[in-house]
């Protein structure tokens, strides 16, 4: 019961100030997940995320159903998916008749705009963490290496990033196991 509360408010708060969605809302989701509950380690997070994102659909409601469901079973995904989702609903259905309302004011313009800096520094530290147990689970070299490759890819190739995340874990069943 206690774990269950502990799901319900980890993934509300999570969502709730996780403005812009998923990408955002998964450095605050790392911190709930692995500091605050050690429910997973780093590098479990890590291959959680690159999984999850290799999958359709929102990234956030996967992490909160796979955590969810380690924590508490089939209870434990309702509530952590019920944390993610409810909030957003409602608050997005009140969000868009304000802006709507509001659109053209400064204010609305500028705190949305100003806001995106603070996110592209949670997405660099949560990059940063997996960087650094990356590195040192398979070395410097391994991780430049298929950092490059999947750069290539996707940037270059325009492979689509679940086939990319899809041959890694191809990659290293084979050549890291």
């Amino acid at each position: 019961m206690n774990e269950w509360w502990h799901l319900l408010v980890s993934f509300f708060l999570a969502n709730v100030f996780g403005y812009g969605g998923g990408p955002s809302s998964i450095p605050l989701m790392y911190q709930e997940i692995v500091p605050n509950h050690a429910w997973m380690t780093s590098s479990g997070f890590s291959n959680m995320l690159a999984l999850g994102n290799a999958l359709p659909g929102p990234i956030a409601t996967k992490i909160a159903a796979y955590v969810g469901f380690q924590i508490g079973g089939w209870v434990g995904v309702l509530i952590a998916v019920a944390a993610t989702v409810v909030p957003s609903i409602i608050a997005l259905i009140i969000l868009l008749n304000i802006l709507q309302k509001y659109k053209q004011s400064p204010i609305i313009k500028g705190m949305t705009l100003l806001v995106q800096p603070v996110i592209a520094i949670m997405m660099v530290l949560v990059t940063w963490s997996s960087m650094v147990e990356s590195t040192k689970t398979i070395g410097y070299l391994q991780f430049i290496g298929i950092a490059a490759v999947a750069f290539y890819l996707i940037q270059k190739r325009k492979i689509h990033p679940a086939f990319v995340i899809l041959a890694g874990f191809i990659y290293g069943g084979i050549f890291l196991s």
